[in-house]
């Protein structure tokens, strides 16, 4: 194969290969020392409540006097299915138009409770928290997350397929939480119209988890393997007399924008403009959306990044529109551990209403289906953006999949409209996704295959794209899998992302991880082997990765270290320009590094982290520094600083990148937060902060006071000039009729 510089390296490749296709058929037979029980087939009966109880984290309603409590919970991590440290009484109850779940999270050191986040939607990994697991339709495929901890702070999100969630969505719910002298109460409402479910199913997919940050404990009511995903919940059943109302939300809002400008005289400009969401619940399990001057003032700016690559970086999705049922326009399970990756996506939401540069459109109008029928997955989604440069494009992404076997699919997607360009273009694609968790004990089996072709006016062929990919997972022990895809030289999904065509990938990846329970200071250790490499459809070499993490360690502590080796190679066949002034001559390049990370126990209040990678670079040498920093002085505050420095020294010049990133965030209290990033990179020669203050008094009701602000750094960090800004208010509020 042209992958290599040797037939000694292709061998090697060729055994690594067979051996792991080997391997992979030796897990295939189940693990019979493992005799852990199917929690999944745990079930709950669950009662209407008799009131609606009060939301106020305290259990004195006569609704909960009346239920009795589920108490069989279990450790899962890190030791898989051991007695938790701690007790756990849960109560379940429902009447027509609310699901309510209690939990009186007992602790024999209530002092040492954590709960240091007040922050809607900031991640609660390192506090206490309290979380469940709903899938409405029982079918292992979709469903919902919701957490709080013991502030009241919440969390919620959508799961994108089985196992992935979705963190961006934010349903409307509620959830109040106190500490008190036998550990802390959590009391959840989650609306029923929140949530998509079919009323002639009474049996629901569920679970419950419970953190007990001091002693990185993870404790659930159902798991399996050391997991919780949407094939390990059990189930609770005896809901009935559901209703979700009219199933109609009417969000106004309103915002008033200030943009100024710094490079021209006379460019400050005002305006305050109306928008308008409306959302129908067609059935409890099919939605449709209206949008009408979409604004997106109150979003997160992007991170800044250096990028010493040749191709394009891929930025996440943070609009609230285009983040509501994710998981329905989703394609082919690229984003698994062992999947295919980021490229050939065919719908990356993030070309609709956002500039090559990355500037924010307007859309004029949106609409929007998306739910289930059955076992039919349906999703369509068509947009008129604002004209630029001559393109006022109409698009429209169309997605239909169908549930088959037990947990796997089939499907189906279209695109059409290119939103940078005034020429025609469209896209279909096939995909089947195979997932069973239940064929091997303690692992779950999973593969796929796909193909797409692409459109494009005045080119008239070399437009496909396919991929083919299997896996074999598991918490503990050999894991591994192995994908291949193909892009061809002019597939061009206009609305998704590709970033390297005319190329040949491929990904191979074998790992073992092993859990220590009796040792006095590890908690595990892993090791993994991984070989990627593209290549040219016509057979030259373009790049290649081995790669071995031969030891990480998670200590008892929550302190991580992973100690890597790399061999890369790439072949240019043009001159690269990496860095501003300075190019890579074309060449055939080989080189070698190592690199050790260490990484703090996140739980703690001070929690430092340092990456250093060392060695050659193309026909140079190349240092790499990276440092984290996470600090909680108080419950209402929390910083993160990031630094990353890369020192390279090349035939054709020298030079450095920095990146640095600041985030500030101040919680007054579980309505009141101000976060703020603060960025700057030498690559752009810019800096920029974010500033955005949000009121939430309840969920559906949002304002927001939002100041973006650019400076120019004219290659020195202290020589700040003014770029542009802009200042908005917003405020919105959800009418649920």
């Amino acid at each position: 194969m042209s992958f290599f510089n040797t037939p000694a390296q292709a061998r090697f490749f060729s055994m690594f290969v067979h051996g792991l296709l080997l391997f992979s058929l030796f897990l295939a037979f189940p693990s019979f020392s493992q005799n852990i029980e199917i929690d999944r087939n745990k079930r709950i009966n669950i009662s209407k409540a008799v009131s609606s109880p009060v939301i106020d984290g305290i259990l004195d309603d006569d609704t909960w006097t009346m239920i009795s409590p589920v108490e069989d919970f279990h450790q899962y991590e890190p030791f898989d299915h051991i007695m938790p440290s701690q007790k756990t009484l849960m109560y379940i109850t429902f009447d027509e138009n609310y699901f309510y779940v209690a939990a009186e999270l007992l602790d024999s050191e209530p002092d040492q409770i954590r709960a240091r986040s007040l922050i809607k939607n900031a991640s609660l990994q390192y506090d206490d928290s309290f979380t469940i697991y709903l899938d409405p339709f029982n079918n292992r495929r979709s469903g919902y997350y919701f957490q709080v901890n013991p502030n009241g702070a919440t969390v919620d999100a959508v799961f994108s397929d089985y196992r992935q969630l979705n963190r961006n969505w934010e349903g409307i719910w509620e959830a109040r939480a106190t500490i008190n002298d036998r550990g802390w109460v959590a009391e959840m409402a989650i609306p029923l119209d929140t949530i998509n479910f079919n009323p002639n199913i009474s049996d629901w997919g569920f679970s419950a988890e419970r953190t007990v940050a001091r002693n990185l404990e993870q404790i659930a009511w159902s798991s399996f393997n050391g997991n919780i995903n949407l094939t390990t919940l059990g189930s609770i059943s005896g809901l009935y007399g559901l209703e979700q109302g009219l199933g109609l939300d009417i969000t106004p809002s309103f915002v008033s924008l200030r943009n100024k400008n710094f490079a021209e005289k006379e460019s400050s400009s005002s305006n305050t403009e109306p928008s308008l969401d409306i959302t129908y619940n067609f059935s409890p399990s099919l939605k449709g959306a209206l949008t009408f001057n979409t604004d997106f003032a109150s979003t997160e700016s992007d991170t800044q990044r250096v990028n010493l690559t040749r191709f394009s970086l891929f930025y996440p999705e943070k609009r609230d529109f285009f983040l509501q049922d994710t998981d329905i326009f989703s394609f082919a399970d690229r984003n698994s551990a062992f999947g295919n990756g980021r490229n050939g996506i065919p719908f990356y939401s993030r070309r609709v209403g956002l500039s090559k540069e990355g500037a924010p459109l307007d859309l004029d109008m949106g609409a929007k289906i998306s739910g289930r029928i059955g076992r039919w997955n349906v999703g369509m989604l068509n947009v008129q953006q604002e004209d630029i440069n001559g393109v006022d494009e109409n698009l429209l992404v169309a997605r239909v999949s169908a549930n088959v076997l037990e947990q796997s699919s089939v499907g189906f997607i279209t695109t059409r409209g290119d939103p940078n360009s005034n020429l025609d273009n469209s896209l279909v694609g096939l995909d089947f996704n195979y997932v069973n968790s239940r064929i091997l004990d303690g692992s779950t089996l999973t593969g796929g295959l796909w193909a797409q072709q692409s459109d494009t006016e005045g080119v008239d062929d070399k437009q496909g794209a396919f991929g083919v990919r299997g896996a074999v997972i598991r918490r503990e022990g050999f894991r591994g899998g192995v994908n291949f895809t193909q892009f061809q030289e002019n597939y061009n999904p206009a609305l998704g992302f590709a970033n390297r065509k005319g190329v040949n990938y491929l990904r191979s990846v074998i790992a073992y991880r092993k859990f220590l329970p009796n040792h006095s200071w590890l908690t595990s250790w892993n090791s993994q082997l991984q070989f990627a490499a593209h290549e040219k459809i016509s057979g030259r070499a373009e790049n290649s990765l081995f790669f071995l993490s031969p030891i990480q360690i998670v200590t008892r502590s929550g302190v991580e270290m992973d100690l890597q080796v790399k061999q890369e190679r790439v072949v240019l066949e043009e001159n690269f320009n990496i860095y501003k002034d300075t190019n890579i001559l074309t060449g055939d390049y080989t080189w070698n590094t190592i690199s050790l990370e260490i990484e703090g126990a996140e739980e703690r209040d001070f929690a430092p982290a340092i990456e250093v990678e060392t060695g050659d670079f193309y026909d140079g040498k190349r240092s790499e520094y990276s440092l984290g920093l996470n600090m909680r002085p108080s419950d209402n505050l929390y910083l993160n600083l990031s630094y990353k420095y890369n020192d390279i020294a090349l035939p054709m010049g020298d030079f450095s990148t920095k990146e640095v990133s600041l985030r500030i965030n101040y919680a007054f209290n579980v309505r009141w937060s101000w976060r703020n990033l603060i960025q700057y990179d030498n690559e752009s020669n810019s800096a920029g902060i974010n500033s955005r203050l949000q009121w939430t008094p309840r969920s559906g009701r949002d304002l927001y006071v939002v100041l973006n602000h650019g400076f120019k750094t004219l290659d020195r960090f202290d020589n700040l000039g003014s770029d542009q800004s802009q200042f908005a208010i917003k405020y919105t509020q959800t009418f649920r009729l």
